[in-house]
This record gives C-alpha cells, sequence and structure tokens, in this order.
C-alpha cells in the first residue's frame, strides 16, 4: 500500500488536474443536460386462434392454431420490431410538436419496447421534455403503431390473396384433369371399383358355369328323349317333322279325303259290279288321277325326300310333335350352353386384364386424391387469408394508459455521478500506469541489477533534527556510511556526491556524511557544487553572493566542517567545470586547509550538464536513490553518463528507508529534502 501511495503523490499533480477536468465536465452534463419525464404504459397481446382445421385426404389435416410462442418465434418480439420500427417512428415524429429539435435517429431514442418474460404484455416508456409532452407523445405512437399493425395485415391479405388464387385455379384445373381421366379410364376399362368387380366377375362366372352345365344337362335329356321317340317312331327328326308337315297340309288331306270316298265307291261298284262296268272304270279312273294328284302333292311338300311316313295318325303325330319339340329343345340348349361359355370366356378374360389396369387405376386414383387434397388446402387457406393477418400480425390491445412519473427521469444526478468517480478511478489508474509505464519508479531490483553496492541505508529524518544541522549524521546509519567512506581509498580524498534528480535527499546525505567523518576524527571540507541553486549553502544557512569573478569563499560551519561555496557566473558554469578552474579551487583551497576529506554536492546529474563534467575533477562518486522518489530510466541514464566519463561509483545510499535502528532525536514528523 506504502508503494502504491509514493506511485499516487508521484504524479498527484497530473492527477489533480485530470481530475479536475472530469469534475467540471461532470458538472457541465448535470448542468446542461435538458430534464426529461418518462411516461410508461402497458400493451397486452390477447389470445387470439382461428382453429382452421382442413381435411386434405390422403395429404392429412390442415390446422392453424394462431399465434404460437417458442424460441423462435416469438410474436411479442416481432411487435416491439414493428413498434420501434422506422415507419411508425418516422410517422409519430412528423406529428411530434417539438419535430425541429431532434433527428430521428435520436427521435426514435425517446422510445423503449420491451416484452415482459413469460407472460403477454409489452411495456412501453416514452420521454418528453414535460409530463404534458411525453403523455401526448406516447398516445400518438400508441395510434401510429395500431394503424402499421392494420397496414400490414391488409397487404398481408391482398398478398396472399392473390397468390393463393392462383393457386386455386390452377389446383382445380389439375384436379378437373385428374378427374376426367380417371373417368374416362374407367369407362375404357370398365373399371369402377376392382375389388368389388373382381368379385362380381367371379359371381358370375360360378352362375354362368352353373346355368351352362345345367343347360348342358337338360339339353342331353332332351337328346336322349329324341332319340328314343326316333326308334319308336323309325323316323328322324327330320322326317317326323317332313310327315308332320305333309300331315297338317289340306290340300293333302282333302285329296286324301276325296281319295278314301272314291276308294270307298270303289270298293262298293266292285262287289256289285264287274270291273269293265262303266261305273267301276270311272272311279278307277278318279282313283288314280286322286293317286297322282296326291303323290304330286307329296313330292311338292317334302321335296321327294325319302323316309315320309303319309300314313300317320293323330297319336303318331302327337308322338312326332313331341320328337320334334324334344330334338328342338336339345338343339336350343346346346346353343346356350355355348353362349354361356363364350360369356364365361368373356369374363375370364376380363378377370385377368384386372391387375395391370388396377396399377393404372390406384395410379390415377392416387392423383386425384392428392390433386384434390391440395385443392382443398388451398381454398381453406383462401378463406383463412382474411383472418390469417391477425395471427401473423395480433391484435394488440392497451392494458395500462400512459402514466408519468412525478420525479424527473433525465439527468439521473446519482447515475452521473457514479460514472464520474467509475471514469475517475479507472482514468487515474490508466493514467499511473501508462506513465509508470513510460518511467517506472526504481525498485530493488534495478539496483540490484546495476552490481554496484550498496554502502547504507538511511531512515528518514525527524524534523528537528533536520533543522540543526549538527545533529544530522548522528544517527547509526551515517556512522555506518561513515566508517564505510573512511575505509575506501579515495583518489585526491575526493567524493561526489550525485542523484538522478532532485528530491533524492544527496543534500542531507552530504551534511550527514560529514558530521559523521568529523565525528570520526576527520577535518572535511565540503563544496557546494550546485552552483545554480545553491541548495547546500542555503541549507547551512549561508547565502551566496553572485560575483562576476570567481571568489572563492571558504566559510566554517562548526569546528573540523568547513564549506566551500565558488561564486560563478551562470552562463559560464559550464565553462568553468569544462576548462579546470573547478579542480584548480579544490586542489587551492584542499592543499591550503589541510583537509581530510572533500565532499562535494552536485546538482542531479539530469537537471544539468556540469555534473558529469565534475567527475572529471572528483572521479569518485557516492549516489544516492530513494525509493519513491527515484525513476528507474533518470537513473539509468545517470549511471551510463557517469560511466561514459569515467566516474568511479564507490556505493549507492538508499535515503528514505524505515530501518530497525533507533536515532537519537525523536520527533513525530518526518520531512522530504531536496
Amino acid at each position: 500500500m506504502t508503494g502504491i501511495t509514493k506511485i499516487v503523490v508521484r504524479h498527484w499533480k497530473l492527477l489533480l488536474a485530470w481530475n479536475t477536468v472530469l469534475l467540471v465536465l461532470t458538472a457541465a452534463n448535470i448542468k446542461l443536460t435538458p430534464k426529461e419525464w418518462t411516461s410508461k404504459a402497458e400493451l397486452i397481446l390477447p389470445n387470439v386462434t382461428s382453429n382452421l382445421n382442413a381435411d386434405l385426404g390422403k395429404l392429412g389435416n390442415l390446422k392453424d392454431s394462431g399465434v404460437v410462442f417458442s424460441q423462435q418465434l416469438n410474436p411479442l418480439k416481432i411487435l416491439s420490431s414493428i413498434a420501434t420500427s422506422n415507419e411508425v417512428i418516422t410517422k409519430v415524429w412528423e406529428a411530434d410538436p417539438e419535430k425541429g429539435l431532434y433527428k430521428l435517429k435520436d427521435f426514435k431514442g425517446l422510445f423503449h419496447v420491451s416484452p415482459e418474460s413469460e407472460s403477454t404484455v409489452i411495456s412501453v416508456t416514452v420521454n418528453g421534455s414535460s409530463p404534458e409532452i411525453a403523455t401526448q407523445r406516447g398516445n400518438t405512437f400508441i395510434e401510429k403503431f395500431q394503424q402499421r399493425l392494420q397496414e400490414l395485415r391488409t397487404q398481408q391479405a391482398m398478398e396472399q390473396s392473390e397468390f393463393i388464387q392462383t393457386e386455386v385455379k390452377e389446383a382445380h384445373n389439375k384436379l378437373l384433369r385428374s378427374q376426367t381421366t380417371l373417368a374416362e379410364f374407367k369407362r375404357s376399362a370398365n373399371l369402377v371399383s376392382s375389388e368389388d368387380q373382381t368379385k362380381n366377375l367371379i359371381v358370375n362366372i360360378n352362375t354362368l358355369d352353373a346355368a351352362k352345365a345345367q343347360v348342358l344337362a337338360e339339353s342331353t335329356s332332351n337328346k336322349e328323349l329324341a332319340k328314343l321317340l326316333s326308334n319308336r317312331l323309325n323316323l328322324t327328326p327330320s322326317e317326323a317333322m317332313r310327315s308332320v308337315r305333309l300331315q297338317e297340309n289340306k290340300e293333302y288331306q282333302s285329296i286324301r279325303q276325296k281319295l278314301s270316298e272314291v276308294e270307298g265307291s270303289l270298293t262298293s261298284a266292285q262287289v256289285k259290279l264287274t270291273n269293265d262296268h262303266p261305273i267301276v272304270k270311272e272311279l278307277l279312273v278318279h282313283r288314280q288321277v286322286l293317286v297322282r294328284q296326291l303323290q304330286q302333292n307329296i313330292s311338292e311338300s317334302t321335296g321327294n325326300v325319302a323316309g315320309v311316313n303319309t300314313k300317320i295318325g293323330d297319336n303318331t303325330a302327337s308322338l312326332i310333335r313331341q320328337l320334334v319339340l324334344t330334338e328342338s329343345e336339345a338343339t336350343a340348349m346346346q346353343k346356350k350352353a355355348e353362349l354361356l361359355q363364350s360369356q364365361v370366356d368373356n369374363l375370364r378374360k376380363t378377370l385377368k386384364s384386372f391387375p395391370s389396369q388396377q396399377a393404372q387405376l390406384q395410379e390415377l386414383q392416387s392423383q386425384y386424391e392428392i390433386a384434390a387434397g391440395v385443392y382443398n388446402g388451398l381454398v381453406a387457406q383462401a378463406k383463412q387469408a382474411k383472418l390469417g393477418a391477425f395471427s401473423a400480425y395480433p391484435t394488440v390491445q392497451v392494458l395500462d394508459q400512459f402514466t408519468v412519473e412525478p420525479q424527473v427521469s433525465s439527468p439521473k444526478v446519482k447515475l452521473i455521478v457514479l460514472g464520474a468517480i467509475i471514469a475517475s478511478a479507472f482514468s487515474s489508474i490508466a493514467i499511473v500506469l501508462f506513465m509508470e509505464n513510460r518511467n517506472p519508479l526504481l525498485n530493488s531490483r534495478d539496483i540490484q541489477r546495476t552490481k554496484i553496492p550498496v554502502l547504507g541505508s538511511i531512515s528518514p529524518i525527524k524534523g528537528l533534527a533536520l533543522k540543526i544541522q549538527q545533529h544530522v549524521g548522528e544517527d547509526i546509519e551515517f556512522q555506518r556510511l561513515a566508517s564505510s567512506v573512511s575505509l575506501m581509498q579515495l583518489e585526491k580524498a575526493r567524493l561526489m556526491i550525485a542523484s538522478a534528480t532532485s528530491g533524492e535527499g544527496k543534500t542531507i546525505i552530504t551534511v550527514g556524511l560529514a558530521n559523521a567523518l568529523i565525528n570520526l576524527g576527520f577535518r572535511v571540507l565540503v563544496v557546494d557544487g550546485d552552483f545554480r541553486k545553491a541548495q547546500l549553502s542555503r541549507y547551512l544557512n549561508h547565502q551566496r553572493r553572485r560575483e562576476q569573478n570567481l571568489q572563492l569563499m571558504v566559510v566554517n560551519i562548526r569546528p573540523g566542517l568547513d564549506l566551500l561555496t565558488p561564486t560563478v557566473d551562470l552562463d559560464k558554469v559550464s565553462e568553468f567545470v569544462a576548462r579546470g578552474r573547478f579542480e584548480e579551487c579544490l586542489s587551492v583551497v584542499q592543499d591550503s586547509g589541510n583537509y581530510d576529506y572533500v565532499l562535494v554536492d552536485s546538482a542531479s546529474i539530469n537537471m544539468t550538464s556540469e555534473t558529469t563534467l565534475i567527475a572529471t575533477a572528483v572521479s569518485n562518486v557516492l549516489f544516492v536513490v530513494r525509493p519513491g522518489v527515484s525513476d528507474r530510466n533518470p537513473f539509468n541514464n545517470s549511471i551510463e553518463q557517469l560511466t561514459r566519463h569515467k566516474a568511479t561509483i564507490v556505493g549507492l545510499v538508499v535515503n528514505g528507508v524505515e530501518t530497525n535502528t533507533q536515532g537519537y532525536l525523536y520527533d513525530s514528523q518526518t520531512v522530504e529534502s531536496n
């Protein structure tokens, strides 16, 4: 924590300036930010369902349950996007009384729409420069939002209707074509229902086979009966038929009747008369004439076919009729059996053709059912098109009207102050890190890397001891440092106390080391090598005078301790040191005063150019560093410069660190020394 404090203190000016700027900006932000009031309202999405259910045949059912919520499709988010769309905000902006104060992009930021989780409620907040403006702006927003929803519903319904009507016409034409093709195939193939027709065909075939068998049996029976009658009559059916026809011939019957009468008269005449009697002769001639007429009639009736029985009676005629009828029925039954067999063959042929026709029928039937399902679905969607627009863009109702919060919503002073504090903290840390990255503080590892021995660590000097010069050096740390210096073989007994930058305590170290050497019995000359600021002279209460010419003033501070303050023109300091005149002065004073040690309190190496030049006169350097004050880069640069000028760094003194030893003077105050 001490190290962090030192780092912060090290950059306190920059941090103070930056945080002052942040403070001013924060105050200006609070002061200049326009005041705003927030108006809030809630919208609700009712449960709207159309419950569409259309049977599409083999394609299944078409169902529409209306608004559906899911992670991928949330109507509340869709409505929120529509509400904050440029189309809605632009219409609200055009009707807003403060239209000229906002650009459209900035005006859009006044509206916040957020759907609530696990509910159908949408929260709406609107900002305004006054409560009235906020409420009016919110009401206009709701109105334009409702109008936009209605526009979207109308547009969707029109687009769907146009699209579906075209599709319905195409589907209807396809359905008609499928229906016509199916009907023509059924008509050409005489196929309506293959299963029923197959059953009917099998039944018909079986029925016809049974009928044919019965007819054949009857035909056989009639043939046998006809054969029996034919044998009994000794006539074939055709002969019997001709005999019956002859028997039914009236002319033949008339001639035969006359012939019977003539023969009866002839028989009577022959009994009474002789053959030569004219009556008998006349009857014989008349009989011959009738016989010739009878033969002629038989020839004409039967065609001179043999086997005609001209002497059949009524009983024989009845048998002949039965024979003819039986033979005719047998022939008819045979014809009927042949017709039945022909029908059976045709039915069996039709039955064999059913499989191929059935496949084609099923394909045509499937095409028809699919076309019917598509048509039914499109018709259902066409009926649903108008109502379906509410599924895509549901009705939104106002649950709570716009109400304005009494307190001002912007600017939020607490948030601004908190943001400023956070910004100050992070920016201050960034500044410190940036500055430390550019020039970090010196640490123990940096000292160790130089491989320069540390001759001592000096505790912070109390305020009272700092004011009394003779007490500086009485601490044991200075005694140890003086002991270490006394053991060194210093060239010309000269030692320069230097540091990289100011504020590291080299002047105090010089005085403390001088007092410690005096306590060891040595005579010491301290030289104020800071020709510009003369820090050592001021600390020893000696005011150096500015002279045009070089003046060597040796002042006795206390027994064993003298002060040399060369007075040189500031414009000629570098020349004074570079030409060796400084070394000459040291030699003159050192020889005349018989000093054991000469301690030169130089200026900061990185602040002036003459310090490294003094190293040519005083080659031994005691380098002072102070944790929390010394910087790494100036330290490394100073070591490099001294090395380049062939100076010998005899050791390091770490100033301002707490040690376990206690001094002889006590005080609660510690101060920094230049």
